[in-house]
């Protein structure tokens, strides 16, 4: 008897809007409020269903910024897009401090790359605030993490410390249905040895039973893979990124290029759906 084909739910869409001077992705194109508000428009035509708002740079070597300018950079901008749109916005912080401050001007998701570990407030914090929480693995800081990463299991650490998190958050008092995780790609990880093996079983970190938010675009094991491509010629890469995770069932893929994604990931829902239909055991 055939196996009956897998249905894959399309995740959701998350589209980046980066308010640096320095992300390595588009290199400071974006810190002028108009251009990020321009940007972030933009995204929202594509399709995007999320958008994710950061004012640090957490690229390899990245110099880090204070609270107070981390605020001045994206409430303004948080504040104008919840005029003009309902769509959910999450703000890309470590800082307890700006993420009230986003959630003040209308933010809903905190996504933070310490998975809550950066001050002893964050827990709490994020417990008061009652948003949604994105815990991603890194392993050390943004400066160091990617100086000699080393792991003896990294798909079996990673699955550990993100249920850990998890679990401290609930302790905390985050409810369980606000509660997501991040297996932190590129973020303390070999290009090939540590993000391959991470991507390849997903699965085991969707198997703990909280969605899970992919952001593989546009990061270096694309270019390792492709004779070193800079960031902005790994679109395909970013894409197939994307279609592995939906198969994997992540919840959302947090991505640079939305229209594209978006295009990817209607076409594979809808040869899914084809394949089901198709299906004798259905």
């Amino acid at each position: 008897m055939n196996a009956r084909p897998p249905s894959i739910v399309r995740p959701k869409v998350m589209g980046i809007v980066n308010a640096t001077p320095d992300s390595f992705s588009d290199g400071g194109r974006f810190l002028a409020p108009a251009a990020a508000l321009e940007h972030a428009r933009r995204l929202i035509a594509d399709g995007a269903d999320l958008l994710d708002v950061g004012a640090e740079s957490t690229r390899p070597g990245a110099e880090p910024v204070s609270a107070e300018t981390e605020i001045e950079r994206i409430a303004p901008l948080i504040a104008a897009l919840r005029q003009e749109t309902d769509i959910p916005i999450s703000v890309d912080t470590m800082k307890p401090d700006v993420a009230r401050a986003a959630m003040a001007a209308g933010a809903t998701i905190w996504n933070d790359v310490t998975a809550l570990r950066h001050s002893p407030a964050s827990l709490s914090a994020a417990a008061d605030l009652g948003c949604d929480v994105v815990l991603m693995h890194m392993q050390g800081q943004p400066r160091t993490m990617q100086s000699e990463p080393v792991y003896a299991d990294v798909v079996g650490e990673v699955t550990t410390f993100l249920a850990e998190r998890a679990a401290a958050a609930l302790a905390a008092g985050v409810a369980r249905e606000r509660i997501w995780l991040d297996p932190g790609i590129g973020f303390g990880k070999h290009p090939i040895q540590h993000n391959l093996p991470l991507l390849a079983q997903l699965g085991r970190i969707v198997a703990l039973g909280f969605p899970v938010l992919l952001g593989a675009s546009r990061k270096a094991f694309i270019g390792a893979l492709d004779g070193g491509a800079p960031a902005d010629r790994r679109l395909g890469g970013s894409v197939a990124a994307a279609l592995a995770g939906a198969a994997a069932g992540v919840a959302a893929v947090r991505v640079h290029d939305v229209r594209e994604t978006v295009q990817a990931l209607a076409i594979q829902h809808a040869i899914s759906q084809a394949a089901l239909a198709a299906s004798p055991n259905r």
